[in-house]
């Protein structure tokens, strides 16, 4: 999708469809009245039948326009007129995107960033138009015979002041960077198993790394993971014929000394369980179980685009966890690369293995702060459903900085305890600790059993396991927490430079 932003008169431009604003009550925007008024009261005719309320998310598109600039016009209900909330103006941007998407149009030019909302400037205005838009279109058609996609759309221009144009360019920039990440993170994650491995894992952050010098990349074999002793991400391993990998980008951005960012993704490729099996109704979608490591290498994509002064190191362990005579058995104790022992109860609660190992590893980069990202727990998703992403941290800070990053972005987290009680439900008689906790707060022991791993540096647990991929008829990865790692990477940023 080719985007950018136009600051000629609307009267000079030229498009296959228009999108403006009209508010409750027959009040329309000022891109709307200035068309009502060129087109002879055509706007005006439409609301004033009926035919759209201006509640918010309607729409009506006009197919007949006179003067010949214009093919369409989208009208967008944007609710009472007031400044909207952030939610409310994705909102209205979906619907606008989600009503052209069908129709033969091409070229699209966007006026709804002159809407007001709340607390937000044209930089993240323009900034989500990009960003919704992007991904409203997304269709993963790389492995049908007919690769043609639902939308025509090729050209998306979004209409600013002169006085605006350098916040609304930024937010181009920082749009088309995230937008970008996104579908990285998406297109990795709705690849099937068999085609996307710890081995492609690592060649999608190889041809990362060729495409963006400012992204150094080396990948950890299984016999350097076993010089290192990372004997718990390996036991996890030992079930598949596909290697793991330990993927490791260094971007480095910031001043030559500055204490790196750390960002892990669990990049499990498939989890069928182990020999503690998953139950086959909807295991197609344990290949969504990497979308951590997707979303890492989605991110790091995007901080290079926007050349962000920032040192950030991006770490994916990637393995498959499949039942075989060698993989892991319930009773079984392994010893991580920190050299706590670990007894395993369930091999289905494989991620944390990959994770505590990761965390160890971490160590030797003296991060600022590390934040661990994983579709982790079931456990999650019937906690908080498919909305916010579960946050776990052991600094007040850092979790308030990611809460806040996620406001901003739209992309929420909710902040569950991590209370010094539920620690003893990891207790082992055997080992140091347990791999899992019981059915009681699954998600919450899992990022205890991590926080045991944590207590060198500031972190942060993202469980992503309800918001990395939708099910049902619009099943498919959503490239969270993309948005929100870019926020709170964009706010690092800006904060440490300031």
């Amino acid at each position: 999708m080719n985007y950018s932003i136009e600051t000629a008169p609307l009267e000079e431009l030229h498009c296959d469809c228009m999108i403006v604003g009209v508010y409750q009550n027959q009040q329309l925007s000022p891109s709307a009245l200035a068309l009502n008024n060129s087109t002879s009261g055509l706007i005006n005719n439409i609301v004033s039948r009926g035919d759209l309320s201006g509640k918010n998310g309607e729409t009506v598109l006009i197919n007949a326009v006179p003067g010949g600039r214009i093919e369409c016009i989208l009208l967008v209900g944007l609710g009472e007129n007031k400044p909207l909330s952030g939610k409310d103006y994705k909102k209205a941007l979906l619907a606008a995107i989600n009503s052209l998407k069908k129709p033969q149009i091409k070229s699209i030019i966007c006026c709804l960033a002159e809407c007001e909302v709340k607390d937000r400037d044209w930089q993240w205005k323009s900034r989500h138009i990009i960003e919704v838009f992007n991904d409203a279109v997304y269709q993963f058609t790389e492995l049908k015979s007919d690769k043609e996609t639902e939308s025509k759309i090729e050209k998306i221009s979004i209409t600013a002041p002169e006085t605006e144009q350098t916040l609304a360019s930024l937010g181009l920039l920082q749009g088309k960077a995230i937008a970008e990440g996104m579908l990285l993170a998406k297109h990795l994650g709705d690849l099937p198993g068999n085609l996307c491995t710890p081995s492609f894992l690592a060649e999608q952050a190889l041809a990362l790394g060729q495409q963006y010098p400012s992204v150094a990349v080396k990948i950890l074999e299984e016999a350097d993971m076993t010089a290192l002793g990372m004997g718990a991400l390996l036991s996890v391993s030992r079930g598949s014929r596909q290697p793991a990998k330990f993927i490791i980008l260094d971007y480095q951005c910031g001043e030559k000394n500055e204490q790196p960012i750390v960002l892990i993704g669990k990049g499990l490729t498939f989890d069928a369980g182990g020999i503690s099996l998953k139950q086959a109704p909807g295991m197609d979608e344990m290949k969504y179980d990497m979308c951590g490591g997707a979303a890492v290498l989605g991110t790091l994509l995007a901080a290079a685009q926007m050349q962000l002064k920032l040192n950030i190191i991006g770490l994916v362990p990637s393995s498959e966890n499949m039942p075989d005579g060698d993989a892991n058995k319930p009773g079984d104790i392994l010893t991580s690369m920190s050299g706590k022992t670990i007894e395993i109860l369930n091999t289905d609660a494989e991620g944390r293995l990959l994770l505590c190992d990761s965390l160890t590893y971490a160590e030797r980069y003296n991060p600022d702060v590390v934040i661990d990202l994983a579709t982790l727990t079931g456990a999650c998703l019937v906690a908080l459903g498919r909305v916010p992403s579960g946050l776990l941290g052991n600094d007040d800070a850092l979790c308030d900085d990611l809460t806040s990053a996620g406001e901003t972005a739209n992309d929420s987290v909710w902040r569950l305890p991590l209370w010094e009680e539920y620690q003893e439900q990891l207790k082992s008689n055997f080992a140091d600790l347990a791999n899992v906790g019981g059915k009681d707060a699954g998600t919450i022991t899992a990022a205890c059993f991590l926080a045991k791993f944590a207590e060198k540096f500031r972190w942060a647990h993202l469980d992503i396991a309800g918001t990395a991929w939708r099910t049902g008829q619009t099943k498919g990865a959503t490239g969270r927490p993309v948005p929100l790692l870019s926020q709170y990477l964009i706010n690092r940023a800006h904060t440490d430079k300031s």
